[in-house]
């Protein structure tokens, strides 16, 4: 994606920051109230009901806030071992079946989070009495934004405009990676 020269970050980059930014504000959120919990029943026999809730609530959030993240940086987990030894057209054949497959599973993860919403628009939660729909969203959260940019990886793909390095999305490990890139130590 090119940047945009105002800023230097593109629109998405901006996105994924934001969304950075609120998982981050989700784990410290989650941390401080569990916290709080343990504290107020091993000192105090007591504690807040809510916040166990709300802690579970933000852990979804946050898993798939930063999923969304890990699919903008390829950061999910995969293999390169039989796609890394294909040429140029193996490689970009891989990469669309794989991008297909990524937009089914989201459109199976789209359709099944509405729906969950729909049903669960009136059912409250236990503490909170929140609706439970704010749980299920988060996957619509996910969705979206996942199949906006798989759409556009997969046009770049069928284009013909990756680089090669862009043709294998996953490294095997860290340390092969630094050793291709010249960063491991010589022993």
């Amino acid at each position: 994606m090119s940047s945009t020269p105002a800023t230097g970050a593109s629109p998405l980059d901006r996105f994924c920051r934001l969304l950075d930014i609120l998982a981050g504000a989700a784990l410290a959120l989650m941390a401080v109230m569990v916290f709080g919990n343990v504290v107020l029943r091993y000192a105090f026999n007591s504690g807040i009901a809510v916040s166990e809730e709300l802690s579970r609530w933000l852990f979804v959030w946050m898993t798939f806030l930063g999923a969304v993240v890990a699919l903008k940086e390829h950061g999910h987990l995969g293999s390169d071992m039989l796609v890394s030894r294909l040429g140029r057209t193996g490689k970009r054949v891989c990469m669309a079946a794989s991008q297909l497959l990524m937009l089914g599973c989201t459109a199976m993860l789209f359709h099944g989070s509405l729906a969950q919403v729909k049903i669960n628009w009136e059912v409250e939660a236990p503490v909170t009495g929140w609706s439970m729909a704010v749980v299920y969203t988060a996957g619509i959260a996910f969705a979206v934004p996942a199949a906006l940019m798989l759409l556009h990886q997969l046009w770049r793909t069928l284009a013909n405009r990756l680089a090669d390095d862009e043709l294998v999305m996953v490294q095997e490990s860290e340390d092969l990676a630094q050793i291709k890139h010249g960063q491991g130590d010589s022993k």
